[in-house]
């Protein structure tokens, strides 16, 4: 039965069925970032973590540093909800990446990095996103490759102390676009405090997702769940591949989550999609239970 057969055939047995009995068969996790969640107007953060959990999410993922998330304010979402923090992702690297030319931009990410780290030994995430540099017309790979490794050992007395993971992620950056860089950019960090964020749709351009949960083995620290259409990119543009529902594209989810039964993976997926209200919120839910259950 290919994936597109099992989720329509999943969709139709879940009909009728309340959603707190949909099967699940692995004991993977679900998260969504907290900018996915609408609430309605006046909604505190509290009341988007509630949102969350009664849509069957276990986990939220953040962006921070952020003004507006104190730890205080973490603490008692987390305690009113029973939702916890998934996973961090650290703001300042994209606009100052690691890889940057100037070492003043590289310290505002590393600055960021450690906050972020601190942040999440504070509210009990153990891991903090990093998308490691870009590659570009004014950074060769070597360079990238050096320059990031040089920024994160400096991070690393934080991780520790926080006892919070840096997670390297695979993004469309020109840099570490197969896994067995992935690994090796890990292994010569050298510290279990690093290991790897797997983006499962963002690799699906440049190869298949299935083929590095076998290879990056216990270095993988978290998911992202999102899907990608090899036909809408070519026919629409490149970004437009990721304009699919989950489930509806070219991730191959059975072949997936066969991978990471393969290395024993039992932590967080989470969604990164087109989030919406609780209506939105609870068939994404839905969908993942498909999806982890194929």
């Amino acid at each position: 039965m290919n994936r597109r057969h099992f989720l329509t055939a999943a969709t139709a047995a879940l009909a009728g069925t309340a959603f707190a009995q949909a099967p699940k068969k692995r004991p993977l996790k679900k998260a969504v970032n907290l900018g996915m969640i609408k609430g309605p107007p006046g909604a505190t953060i509290a009341d988007r973590f509630k949102m969350a959990r009664d849509a069957g999410f276990e986990g939220i993922e953040l962006n921070l540093p952020d003004d507006a998330l104190s730890v205080e304010i973490l603490q008692q979402a987390k305690a009113a909800s029973g939702v916890e923090v998934a996973g961090i992702i650290c703001t300042p690297h994209w606009k100052y990446p690691l890889s940057d030319p100037d070492p003043a931009n590289r310290e505002r990410t590393v600055r960021g990095l450690q906050l972020a780290l601190t942040q999440g030994g504070e509210i009990g995430c153990k891991r903090v996103l990093l998308v490691p540099g870009v590659v570009n017309e004014k950074v060769n790979y070597a360079e990238c490759w050096s320059r990031s490794i040089e920024g994160i050992k400096r991070c690393l007395d934080a991780a520790e102390k926080a006892k919070c993971h840096i997670a390297i992620e695979n993004v469309w950056n020109q840099f570490i676009l197969n896994p067995v860089e992935a690994a090796r950019f890990v292994d010569e960090i050298g510290t279990p405090w690093v290991g790897w964020h797997f983006d499962i749709g963002n690799c699906v351009v440049n190869g298949w997702p299935e083929h590095w949960p076998r290879l990056l083995g216990k270095r993988m620290l978290n998911l992202h769940i999102k899907e990608f259409s090899r036909k809408k990119a070519n026919d629409e543009g490149l970004r437009k591949g990721f304009g699919v529902e989950l489930g509806e594209g070219d991730v191959n989810w059975p072949a997936v989550m066969q991978s990471l039964d393969d290395i024993g993976y039992t932590g967080y997926g989470i969604a990164e999609v087109p989030g919406g209200d609780a209506a939105r919120l609870k068939f994404l839910s839905e969908r993942m239970d498909q999806l982890f259950a194929s």
